[in-house]
This record gives structure tokens, C-alpha cells and sequence, in this order.
């Protein structure tokens, strides 16, 4: 974003100080959707002010999803081996998804925040984002730590495995119970759809046990709650990170932010405005009653109440659904269409683990399946997610067409 040109932090991201630890070149940094993709109720995802806009390399014409959207397409370009994402719903499993990667968004706590601007304390987490689970595990390895400066990391040194490269095992799928989440997650796409049921028969040959369906009963009923706590974290967070970022920082606050985009708006605001930080700013701090019974109905419904209650309930070591459908085209006069669904909401709200992996194409376009389990699940999702990589192999390199193939 320009509001941020010419700021350096005064220390790196913890993160990064563990990936340089565990022997990693840093490239740089990417272009991303502005602000986590949560600046405008239209945003573009892939659309900075500062750098523009980022392409999907399987299609030119198509979004490259977001909000990791340049971590998504340099991986899938093969500009880098591993990238690093950072999601809060979708951040890193959308752009995955649509590039053809497999992304990992951890347990909120096995990785350390400190140092990454925030969109929401709640559900905020880095992660990889890989053309192999093999890659993604390893760098996961990499970003595990307990971190003082970051409370939610205080169980990460209990919770983590020692290496998730160990997990990933060809018969990784052999004797999981895995649930099938339909209600919500398909039928918005007939050939996501088809593409979703050679997945599941290939689990299924691949030695899964496939419960059909497994469906998650709160499935859409936090979406407008998961939204409050995210306006209200927005603000509260942003203020922190920009209070503390030091004296060369050319915007100490979400106010200030508004403020300077409405300077520059011919560059900042050509395409689409900032009504969700116009919202945000309006609200009050984060014991306001509105927040706080939002955010207990977001932990209840998304975790004892759904993904807890399901997996109980069938005994399942994973759930599984499509990621999403073929991205949409790339439309500045609109904003981002959608692909007609995602499940990326239920993890995401909860704060538990969730994986992607390359399923399949339509007209070249990448297709994703997820898995998801319950918190500190990592390792059994990965082996779920090399089981499947092996059993499928579908992966194939972008062509940067530019549009997809119809022929």
C-alpha cells in the first residue's frame, strides 16, 4: 500500500529471523491484495496501489485470488521453491487453490505474528504455500516457534511436531476416516463437483475410509458474526501495528490510513474505495458487548459446535471438501466475482489447521480439495494430503495462456 512507502519496521518479522535460522534465502517480498484483501466490500484481489495488479499464471485474464496473491503465483511460476502466505479466511488457501499449490494455514499459534501486519488477532496466521506437500512440510517445519512477543504461540512448543517433513508418507490416506462436507461446500459447480467426486474415489482406492456426508451442521450461520469480530480486531490490531512500526512510519493509525488514501485517491481509490476501514473506525475497542458475544459465537459454532461435534460424532481423522471453483476473471470496474463457493470459513473462524491440494483443472483452470481437522492437527492432515498428492498426481505446470484454454 503507498500509505506505507518508506517505512522500514525496526526488526524482522520472527518468522523470517526462523526461516534465515533454518538455512533459507529470502527473494523479497511479493505483491498482495492491499490491506489482506479487507480495504473494500469490492476489493480486487491481487491489486495494490503500490504495485498493481498480480495475474494467475495458468490464465493471464484470471484473478490470482488473495490475499497471498503474489506469494501464490511466484510458487506456482516456479520463481520460487516456497513462499510464504499469511491468511485470516481464504488468504492462503484461495490463492493455492488457484494456482495450483498445495497451502497449509496452521493452527492460529503454531506460528508467530509478530512482525506481520494484522487484519484480526482471532484467526491470523502465516503459512506455505508450495508446488509440493513435501516443500509445504518442510517449510511449515521451518515457521513453528514459541514466541513471547506473540501469547497465542504460548503452546506451539507442546503442540508442534518435530518435523512435518516425517508426515509425509505416499500411503498417507491408508485407514484415515475422512468426512465428506457437502451442505455448503458443492453444488454451486457441476464441474467442481465431478472434479471433487475423482478426488473422493481416489482416497477411497487410496486406502481412505470416506464417511458421505459428514456435513458440518453450522455450515453459513457465523459468516455476519465472523465479519463483526474481523472489523472490530481490524482496527484495534491495525492501531497497534502502526503505532509500534517507529518514526519513519508515515501512518500511525487506521484513521490516518483513511486519511492519506483520500489524498492519493486517484491511485489508491481508482478501482475501489475503503468502506470496510470506514466501518471499522467508526467502532468502539474490543469490550464492547456487540464484539465480544460475536466472538463467542464465532469460537462456539465454528469449533464445539461444528468442526469438534463432527469429527467426535464419526470418529474422523480429517474432513475434506472442495477449496473453491475455477477463479473468476480479473474485473476492476467490479470487484472480485467469487468462484461460487469456498470452505475455507469453517477452519478459519476456528483457528484450526486446514490444507490444499491440487484436484484437478476445468479448461486449465486449478481446482483445489481441502482437509481440515481439529487444532494441532498439521501432521495427520499432511499425511492426508501426501497420500492424496501421490494417489493423483494432477499437477501441471502454468503455460501463462492469456485466457484459459477452451479449445
Amino acid at each position: 500500500m503507498l500509505a506505507l512507502v518508506g517505512a522500514k519496521p525496526r526488526h524482522n518479522a520472527t518468522l523470517v529471523d526462523h526461516l534465515i535460522l533454518a538455512g533459507c534465502v529470502i527473494l523479497g517480498k511479493t505483491n498482495l491484495s492491499e490491506w489482506a484483501n479487507f480495504r473494500s466490500t469490492h476489493s480486487v484481489s491481487g491489486w495494490s496501489g503500490r504495485g498493481g495488479q498480480t495475474r494467475n499464471p495458468y490464465a493471464l485474464d484470471r484473478s490470482p485470488s488473495g490475499s497471498s496473491s503474489g506469494s501464490g503465483a511466484a510458487a506456482a511460476a516456479n520463481l520460487t521453491a516456497i513462499a510464504v502466505g499469511t491468511e485470516t479466511d481464504g488468504s492462503i488457501l484461495s490463492p493455492s487453490a488457484a494456482s495450483s499449490l498445495v497451502g497449509i494455514k496452521p493452527t492460529v499459534g503454531l506460528v508467530s505474528r509478530t512482525g506481520v501486519i494484522p487484519l484480526a488477532h482471532s484467526q491470523d496466521t502465516a503459512g506455505p504455500m508450495a508446488r509440493s506437500v513435501a516443500d509445504a512440510a518442510l517449510l511449515l517445519t521451518a515457521l513453528v516457534c514459541a514466541d513471547k512477543q506473540d501469547p497465542s504461540t504460548n503452546a506451539s512448543g507442546r503442540k508442534a511436531a518435530a518435523d512435518y517433513a516425517r508426515a509425509v508418507r505416499p500411503d498417507g490416506l491408508k485407514g484415515k476416516k475422512i468426512g465428506v462436507a457437502r451442505k455448503g461446500f458443492t453444488g454451486y459447480h457441476g464441474p467442481t463437483d465431478a472434479i471433487f467426486e475423482e478426488a473422493l474415489a481416489a482416497m477411497k482406492a487410496a486406502g481412505a475410509i470416506i464417511i458421505d456426508p459428514a456435513d458440518l451442521p453450522t455450515a453459513g450461520q457465523f459468516d455476519g458474526d465472523e465479519l463483526t469480530v474481523l472489523l472490530y480486531e481490524f482496527k484495534a490490531d491495525l492501531n497497534a501495528y502502526l503505532g509500534a512500526l517507529g518514526p519513519n512510519a508515515p501512518v500511525k493509525s487506521l484513521k490516518d490510513v483513511i486519511v492519506f488514501n483520500e489524498k492519493v485517491k486517484a491511485r489508491e481509490l481508482a478501482f475501489f474505495g475503503q468502506e470496510h476501514m470506514l466501518h471499522a473506525q467508526k467502532l468502539g475497542g474490543l469490550t464492547t458487548q456487540t464484539y465480544q458475544k460475536a466472538l463467542e459465537k464465532c469460537r462456539r459454532l465454528s469449533r464445539a459446535e461444528g468442526i469438534d461435534a463432527v469429527m467426535t460424532k464419526y470418529a474422523l481423522d480429517a474432513m475434506v471438501a472442495p477449496t473453491q471453483g475455477p477463479v473468476w476473471l480479473i474485473d476492476l470496474a467490479n470487484g472480485d466475482a467469487g468462484s461460487g463457493g469456498s470452505s475455507t470459513s469453517p477452519a478459519a473462524v476456528a483457528g484450526y489447521p486446514s490444507i490444499t491440494v491440487p484436484a484437478g483443472y476445468y479448461f486449465g483452470l486449478p481446482v483445489g480439495v481441502s482437509f481440515w481437522g481439529k487444532a494441532w492437527s498439521e501432521a495427520t492432515l499432511i499425511e492426508c494430503a501426501a497420500g492424496f498428492e501421490h494417489a493423483t498426481r494432477v499437477r501441471k505446470p502454468p503455460k501463462f495462456l492469456p485466457t484459459a484454454h477452451f479449445a
